[in-house]
């Protein structure tokens, strides 16, 4: 059996003229939290699709479970748990007898499981899932799913559009329930405080392909932050493969950098034109937020 419970080779896939994902090319191990970040359009979504084997891939392939995803049996499904943005459940239902309907058909089921999830919100079982808040149906979703005893949760940006307290509940649900060494989560989201909080694992993807795969230390560690003065304009600094962001703030020059020995990149600002350099630490949301504007940056300073 494969080490990867995921994985991807020259996937790619078009809609008409448009290619949603080039090349996708991703293996990811079995076990921990690995958070897909991209902005909208990136293709994350796309690939969650194509997944769970509901399109079919215009070239390449992809596999969970170790199979194709265009092949996925009723009895693989049900070893994969899914929860979207929309929270979708039937409204005409009442709570119990969705839960009742959901433990039926996972035969793993873990009811204590899903006793210790819901705890941290406040759903009544009697309520009609209709009459449910944003929250409350996050909540609901979520129990069920790590309830499943799933190998594999998709959470595609489970959290959106919830206040501050049900997100909160939500994430220290997902923390601190207790689940299978072996299940492996997706965590798709735009909050980089709530990646830092949960990711074991980075997956940047942008423009339909994947761009970086890293723990978040390991890609802090790739990337570097300067504050400098120049006295002319920094044309030879900008051009540089290695910089990811170039920014003109109140006369002073930031620039961000990644795989480039920080040594070695202060003595080329010094070689050519640059004063008082100063490296400052960079946070993930920093890190990743330069990464995603890279294709902009030729945009970013100004004459």
């Amino acid at each position: 059996m494969t080490d990867y419970i995921i994985e991807s080779q020259g996937l790619t896939k078009c809609f008409g003229t448009k290619t949603a994902l080039f090349d996708f090319n991703l293996a990811i191990p079995r076990g921990g939290i690995h958070a897909f970040i991209g902005a909208n359009g990136a293709g994350k979504s796309t690939f969650f699709r194509l997944l769970l084997g509901l399109e079919s891939p215009t070239q390449g392939s992809c596999s969970v479970l170790g199979i194709n995803s265009q092949e996925l049996s009723p009895e693989h499904r049900g070893k994969i748990g899914y929860v979207n943005e929309e929270h979708t459940l039937p409204s005409w239902m009442t709570v119990d007898a969705v839960i009742e309907m959901q433990r039926s058909l996972y035969p793993k089921w873990q009811q204590d499981t899903f006793d210790k999830v819901i705890a941290n919100f406040d759903v009544g079982l009697k309520q009609n899932v209709g009459q449910l808040s944003r929250g409350e149906r996050a909540g609901l979703n979520l129990s069920m799913a790590l309830a499943q005893s799933p190998e594999v949760l998709i959470l595609d940006e489970p959290t959106l559009g919830l206040d501050v307290v049900a997100k909160q509940a939500f994430l220290t649900a997902l923390m601190h329930t207790e689940m299978d060494a072996n299940c492996t989560i997706i965590y798709c989201s735009h909050q980089m405080e709530e990646v830092e909080r949960v990711a074991d694992n980075l997956i940047i993807v942008e423009a339909g392909e994947v761009k970086y795969m890293a723990a978040p230390d390991d890609f802090c560690q790739r990337v570097n932050y300067w504050i400098c003065d120049f006295e002319t304009k920094p044309d030879k600094v900008k051009n540089l493969q290695c910089v990811l962001s170039l920014k003109n703030i109140e006369g002073q020059i930031h620039i961000v950098t990644i795989d480039q020995p920080a040594e070695h990149f202060e003595a080329y600002l010094l070689a050519n034109g640059a004063a008082s350099v100063v490296a400052v630490p960079v946070s993930l949301d920093k890190a990743i937020g330069a990464v995603l504007a890279q294709n902009h940056r030729g945009h970013e300073l100004s004459a």
